[in-house]
């Protein structure tokens, strides 16, 4: 089992860009796929983005692609999700997950392993 803390998370005015950063602790992280989950408030939690275990194939919730952008660095045990051109709706709570099998998958009920969250906010 990994551990995930997630952090990078802020205000920030529309338009503008953040940087999310997920570290992993335990052993054999490059054997999961890992993914970005969000939740506002008074709404369930939503996929936003996903990639296996190698790094080769990512997928996203259409609400936020061509704009936000998922990577991993195995060495590292790290994911990142780069968020550009942000909109007061990115506004949630952002969880990182992981999934101990290669490929991910846009359901939360898929992963095992979830961080604390980290607050994003998009003024307008």
């Amino acid at each position: 089992q990994v551990q995930l803390v997630e952090s990078g998370g802020g205000t920030v005015q529309a338009g503008g860009s953040l940087r999310l950063t997920c570290q992993a602790s335990g052993s054999a992280f490059s054997s999961y796929a890992m993914a970005w989950f969000r939740q506002a408030p008074g709404k369930e939690r939503e996929h936003v983005a996903h990639v296996a275990f190698s790094g080769g194939f990512a997928n996203y919730a259409d609400s936020v692609k061509g704009r936000f952008t998922i990577s991993r660095d195995n060495a590292k045990k790290m994911v990142f999700l780069q968020m550009n051109n942000l909109i007061p709706e990115d506004t949630a709570v952002y969880y990182c997950a992981a999934r101990h099998l290669p490929a991910g998958s846009s359901r939360p009920q898929d992963f095992g392993s979830w961080g604390q969250g980290t607050q994003v906010i998009v003024s307008s």
